[in-house]
């Protein structure tokens, strides 16, 4: 896919929570092409401590508005800037990078898409994407209490959402791959993204029970185009670059389950 230099023009930062920052980002022309699962590297200006671009997941594309999403987690100095943007300033991304999620080939495939945390980002464009073409999902998302679970409100609007919290404050008590959910169905395709051990969980359970299922990977990627190898990842094919392979993953590429 080509790939675009722009400033996107901040229309609107909601702040989520004291860690979470909803950029909703527009454009002067139409936005381009983008798939589920890619990502934009984010150019940080007034930033002294900020010298690389920030990878941040696409969280939604809404073409009829003209809008792009960016789900930012607050770390570090750089996304501490992007967090404090004005409605009227710009930000420069290069985008879309990387690969997109597999398509069922099946309307009637049982499809479950597993977040938690930051990772929830790329999962809410891609359930928005499955409805669009008439799939069915089933949605866990996880946090540590209720006050990490993000945009259930939006993924509601793709799928059926359930809940997990380690506290038990919101939906089930535990961990995502412990949800009752996964106990009462068998489902066909599964997708996740989130902390690694997180997806390392989902991608043991996909391989109990033979079941397809794919993996976004949050590796740090510096330059989003595999010249600064710092997003290298060990494969059942070798070393390969997270930012241009990647970051969507099929489990059995990975040597997780060796």
């Amino acid at each position: 896919m080509k790939k675009f230099i722009l400033d996107l023009i901040v229309k609107k930062n909601e702040t989520l929570n004291n860690q979470y920052s909803l950029l909703i980002l527009t454009s002067t022309e139409k936005l381009p092409e983008i798939l589920p699962g890619q990502f934009a590297e984010v150019r940080v200006d007034n930033s002294p401590n900020t010298f690389l671009r920030r990878p941040i997941s696409i969280n939604y594309i809404d073409y009829e508005a003209n809008e792009l999403w960016l789900l930012v987690q607050i770390v570090g100095d750089g996304t501490q800037k992007m967090s404090e943007l004005k409605s009227g300033e710009t930000l420069n991304l290069v985008f879309p990078l990387g690969n997109s999620f597999t398509l069922p080939e099946n309307k009637d495939s049982k499809i479950l898409l597993v977040g938690g945390g930051v990772g929830i980002a790329p999962l809410l464009y891609w359930g928005s994407y499955l409805k669009e073409r008439g799939f069915t999902c089933n949605i866990v998302l996880g946090g540590r209490s209720k006050d990490n679970l993000l945009q259930l409100n939006e993924f509601n609007q793709f799928g059926n959402v359930y809940t997990t919290t380690e506290d038990g404050s919101h939906g089930e008590m535990g961990f995502v791959t412990q949800h009752s959910l996964l106990k009462s169905l068998h489902f066909d395709y599964i997708y996740t993204c989130g902390p690694t051990p997180m997806m390392k969980a989902v991608a043991a359970y996909a391989t109990e029970k033979k079941t397809f299922c794919e993996v976004s990977l949050e590796n740090t990627m510096a330059c989003g185009f595999g010249a600064c190898l710092c997003c290298v990842t060990d494969t059942t094919e070798g070393h390969l670059c997270v930012c241009t392979v990647g970051p969507v993953f099929n489990i059995t590429k990975l040597k997780w389950q060796i």
